[in-house]
């Protein structure tokens, strides 16, 4: 972050012509899309409070500490008057058919932004990048570089942007390129001009309701998280609730199946960035297999990745449920044996319930 205000003042005609520019820098350095908003966030306020009443954070209790830094980016960046939102494609070319995947129990699911590297690493040093470039053409500025960092209310200001809406599903749909994108921001003191938010689309459709396997959609552009499937395989620390076992079938980190379902999203195209490659099979890897990585191993194959948030704990906790609905056989059965003794309390009682879904105690 730069701290400093702009050397001087810019005319009207300056700021348009570094908007336009900024867009053509942005899509240089690996984003799809860069749009500018302003920092008002009324009604986006209104629906956070009475999610956070609902208690629909689960155990995310960050979520309910600096809401008002959330709903107004000026209290993260004193001085802040836009915020640059960018989107970055992250379906990776070479991966395995997700739906294909989902119907191979045996297997395990990744959620596909999961595959490769961190985006939050990919998308800070460009967002970094882009500042720098800023700063070489108009000398220091205010600015702070955001990716799902900091409390911040990322969707709503890329819907401001003209990103895309919020669909029923809660994710950011875009008509050109659907939703497998990831966001950025970068608050700044320039007073760029505005972009104009996008409309939504919609419409009638309520595939990503009808698909949700914990039902976790409690109704259009409602989200609880507590039923979430990637909230439970990620977020959540402790044990997952045994009614939801079941319905996690064999995806380990993450779920996409709104995603793929939603009609919009035969607009997407996968991406070019290469840090988003497919590392270590992971998108085609077989149960066993991962579950009997040792600590060692799970932490150098996710390196740099996402998947190391639930932490190895968690991952273990998240194979067992989906080798307890995976098809029955002696295989599995001796892998979840096998952790009976060196797993953690919590990481046994998940095994326990695994073995009890194969009737082998």
């Amino acid at each position: 972050m730069d701290a400093a205000a702009a050397p001087r003042e810019l005319s009207q005609q300056t700021l348009t012509a570094l908007a336009a520019e900024l867009k053509q820098i942005a899509r240089r350095l690996g984003f799809q899309q860069l749009g500018i908003a302003d920092t008002r966030l009324g009604t986006d306020a209104d629906h956070l409070a009475r999610w956070l009443a609902a208690g629909r954070h689960g155990d995310m209790s960050y979520m309910s500490r600096l809401v008002e830094a959330r709903t107004d980016p000026a209290r993260l960046m004193p001085g802040t008057l836009r915020v640059i939102s960018v989107r970055m494609d992250y379906w990776p070319v070479r991966a395995a058919d997700a739906t294909r995947l989902l119907e191979t129990p045996a297997r395990a699911y990744v959620a596909r932004y999961a595959l490769g590297r961190d985006y939050h690493k990919v998308l800070r040093q460009r967002l970094k990048r882009l500042a720098g470039e800023l700063v070489t053409r108009i000398g220091p500025f205010g600015y702070r570089v955001c990716v799902d960092s900091a409390p911040l209310l990322e969707k709503a200001l890329a819907r401001n942007a003209g990103l895309g809406w919020i669909g029923k599903h809660t994710n950011v749909l875009n008509k050109q390129a659907g939703s497998w994108f990831v966001l950025g921001e970068l608050l700044t003191d320039l007073p760029l001009p505005l972009d104009v938010p996008a409309s939504n689309h919609c419409g009638s459709c309520r595939a990503c309701l009808d698909v949700c396997p914990t039902q976790a959609i409690v109704a259009p552009y409602e989200l609880d998280a507590r039923r979430c499937i990637s909230y439970l395989t990620i977020e959540l620390k402790g044990p997952i609730p045994v009614e939801f076992r079941r319905a996690i079938g064999n995806r380990i980190f993450g779920c996409d199946d709104c995603q793929l379902v939603c009609p919009w999203n035969k607009f997407a195209q996968p991406t070019g960035e290469q840090d988003f490659s497919v590392r270590h099979g992971l998108d085609d890897a077989g149960l066993i297999e991962l579950f009997g990585w040792s600590e060692a191993n799970w932490s150098d194959r996710t390196a740099g990745s996402a998947i190391r948030r639930p932490g190895y704990a968690g991952w273990l906790r998240n194979l067992a449920i989906a080798l307890g609905n995976a098809p029955a056989g002696p295989e599995v059965v001796a892998a979840l044996r096998a952790r009976r003794e060196t797993a953690d309390s919590m990481v046994r009682e998940h095994v326990e319930w695994a073995l009890h879904q194969h009737q082998a105690h």
